[in-house]
């Protein structure tokens, strides 16, 4: 059929208008916000970039270089230059025993570091019952995230107390049978203190035994290692338990705060390297994690006593303390093991429950007592124990482990040490901005990207489309920690804005008050169940 010109007149009209009406009809996107930076840090392995992010109902929607068409948002954050990324997860803290069940728990100290999720039961702690312990959390209201683990110090309390002796077969089965049930309940794995009691008093095959039953539903293996130093089986030795655990367990293994502590074996660093590299050849999942200061946190007694005198009730370990005939030995050993640590001038009293020792060094309470260092420890020992930053790290183990890509931040965050309130900042100001021992890149990455792909939070640690909104704004020259060994409670500068799931926990530089967190429970995979 042949179209005359008022059909074709026709034809046209109807295609102009079908074309317009398309165009007319494409639906605008609404979304909550809009965020436009300079310097947006997606994670992983992707350099900086400019572009635009967009927030809806908790989920990042896009991250483009430029604005999509038909994009309405409630609300433009336009960030500058000040740094963009995913909100960090801090794998090893002590937060939860700031929580409570019946008050809210804002996580300040860790929000203004930048901190979205936190880590808790590490070192083998914590509680045994996750799901009451969880709910609780959520029901009073959550600053951050919370994810947790099983503690096998906790669960051998449960079971067997403090007793230094192996399991019977009826108490392992026990302890594997809460493990069990932590597991279906949303841990993410089984963590270990077996430098501390009663995971001390633990065998290789008690642990493997219990770390099975995590792997067998999804779980990693996390450690403190059974020695960082040189007091029972030493710092590569430790590795090697850890990282046979992981093979007899068939298990990814996480070795928590790394270092070298003390003389015996500074310089250990690259020899450690090595040791797990050669195991990640091997197929063993192997990563760690390390805060940037040169001291640990512990106690007086944590420090200088050996495990086998902790065994027990704190009257059953005072007694051994004060017994005549038991203290020569104990002394001796307690000497030595201050020696490892760099001597009585190496330990800062930093507990504000001890206001006349606080800002002391063990050897200036001991000159002040007019007493030996190690008397003075036993005296405060007795008198209830105090906290301690204990100075026992080189600079050069903690730059060498740090530029590994297999490392990620964390704080340990405990009382009476600045890295509760400061270590991200630190790390970033320090090792970043000062010093360039690593990139933007790399402390963004190792900070988010790393702990989430590592223990399986899924869509959280990177911005991308379908995760979840925990996002930081940082200004990388304002970024800056406030606390110290003496003011370890200052707050950190610098985070402009923070979201956790989309809702805003921090903006223009001020805590909202809002409680956007929730507890991460990982999911056992149905194969493994």
């Amino acid at each position: 059929m042949k179209l005359n010109s008022t059909m074709l007149r026709g034809l046209s009209l109807s295609i102009s208008c079908a074309l317009l009406l398309s165009s007319c009809a494409q639906p605008q996107q609404q979304i909550d916000t809009l965020i436009t930076g300079k310097h947006i840090f997606r994670g992983g392995d992707f350099a900086p970039t400019e572009g635009v992010i967009g927030i809806k109902d908790g989920k990042i929607v896009f991250v483009e270089q430029t604005l999509p068409d038909n994009v309405n948002a409630k609300q433009t954050i336009d960030a500058g230059n000040a740094y963009v990324a995913p909100g960090f997860i801090d794998p090893h803290t002590h937060a939860c025993a700031d929580f409570t069940f019946d008050s809210p728990n804002p996580n300040n100290n860790y929000l203004t570091q930048g901190v979205t999720t936190v880590f808790c039961n590490v070192d083998g702690g914590g509680e045994t019952q996750i799901t009451p312990m969880l709910d609780g959390f959520e029901q009073a209201g959550l600053g951050t995230n919370v994810a947790v683990y099983i503690g096998h110090g906790a669960v051998r309390r449960a079971v067997m107390g403090v007793e230094d002796r192996a399991p019977t077969a009826e108490e392992l089965t026990q302890m594997q049978n809460l493990v069990s049930q932590a597991m279906d309940e949303g841990a993410l794995g089984l963590s270990t203190g077996l430098y501390y009691v009663p995971g001390n008093f633990a065998d290789l095959d008690e642990v493997v035994a219990l770390a099975s039953v995590a792997a067998r539903k999804g779980g990693v293996y996390d450690s403190h290692l059974r020695d960082e130093s040189s007091y029972s089986i030493g710092l590569a030795g430790a590795v090697q338990e850890a990282i046979d655990v992981g093979i007899n367990a068939d298990i990814p293994v996480h070795i928590a705060h790394i270092k070298a502590l003390g003389v015996d074996v500074w310089g250990e660093s690259t020899a450690i390297i090595k040791q797990i590299e050669n195991a990640q050849r091997q197929g063993v999942k192997v990563t760690a994690d390390q805060y940037p200061w040169r001291a640990s946190g512990t106690s007086v007694a944590g420090a200088l006593v050996p495990r086998k005198v902790l065994a027990g009730s704190a009257e059953q370990y005072h007694a051994r303390l004060q017994d005549p005939q038991q203290w020569p030995t104990i002394k001796t050993q307690m000497a030595d093991n201050l020696r490892r640590r760099g001597g009585a001038d190496s330990l800062l009293i930093s507990d504000p429950k001890r206001p006349d020792i606080r800002g002391k060094t063990l050897q200036e309470v001991a000159d002040l007592w007019q007493m030996s260092p190690v008397d003075a420890a036993r005296k405060i020992i007795l008198a209830g124990n105090a906290r301690v930053a204990s100075f026992n790290m080189t600079q050069e183990d903690i730059d060498t482990f740090m530029q590994q890509e297999w490392v990620m931040t964390s704080s340990d965050g405990s009382t009476g040490h600045p890295r509760k309130y400061a270590t991200f900042p630190k790390k970033f100001h320090d090792y970043v901005a000062k010093r360039s021992v690593i990139s933007a890149q790399e402390f963004v990455a190792r900070s988010s990207t790393l702990p989430a792909t590592f223990f399986g939070l899924t869509n959280y640690g990177k911005l991308a489309e379908g995760y979840n909104a925990d996002i930081v704004i940082f200004d990388p020259q304002t970024y800056l920690p406030k606390a110290d060994y003496l003011n370890p409670t200052e707050v950190s500068t610098g985070v402009e804005w923070l979201w956790l799931n989309g809702k805003a926990a921090i903006a223009n530089g001020e805590l909202t008050g809002v409680l956007p967190g929730k507890a991460l429970r990982k999911t056992v995979p149905k194969s493994n169940g």
